[in-house]
């Protein structure tokens, strides 16, 4: 790929010194013509989106955005009680003691503290978050419903 400099004649340069530095405006900067390859297309046009006569790329997001670290990291300094799902459905209750690229390590009551591989972990949520069962009046009328009337006669 053949690239031009762009550089300002001696000239200008020349205009410039001569005058004073208050009065001198800068002339808008002349970029050279795009160039054409042999096969008649435009090498930034492969870049481009169709449509669009824009020859720059969107810009890709950054590989990491320190979202799971903030939130590591607010866990730990809060010592908030978590649940850890892992992938096969075992849950472990515990505080995130500490986190690295690969682990976790769960510090739990009376019981020994863990250290979790991040890949075997399914997702993870507070404790207070943890949804509570709780019983309707509804359910309990079906379940004395489904309760079968034994007949006093049978034990005699």
């Amino acid at each position: 790929m053949n690239r031009k400099l762009i550089r300002p004649n001696l000239s200008e340069i020349k205009e410039k010194a001569g005058k004073s530095p208050r009065s001198s405006a800068q002339p808008p900067a002349q970029t050279p013509p795009p160039t054409v390859e042999s096969g008649g297309r435009n090498p930034d046009a492969a870049s481009a989106p169709q449509g669009t006569s824009s020859a720059r790329r969107k810009i890709a997001p950054p590989e990491q955005t320190n979202a799971e670290s903030f939130y590591y990291l607010k866990q730990m300094q809060t010592k908030t009680p978590m649940v850890i799902v892992l992938q096969n459905d075992e849950k472990l209750r515990g505080i995130i003691e500490w986190y690295d690229k690969h682990c976790l390590k769960i510090n739990r009551v009376k019981e020994p503290n863990l250290l979790v591989p991040k890949h075997n972990i399914k997702y993870m949520y507070k404790q207070d978050e943890e949804p509570r069962i709780r019983r309707t009046r509804g359910t309990k009328r079906e379940e004395a419903a489904q309760v079968p009337d034994v007949d006093p006669s049978v034990f005699d």
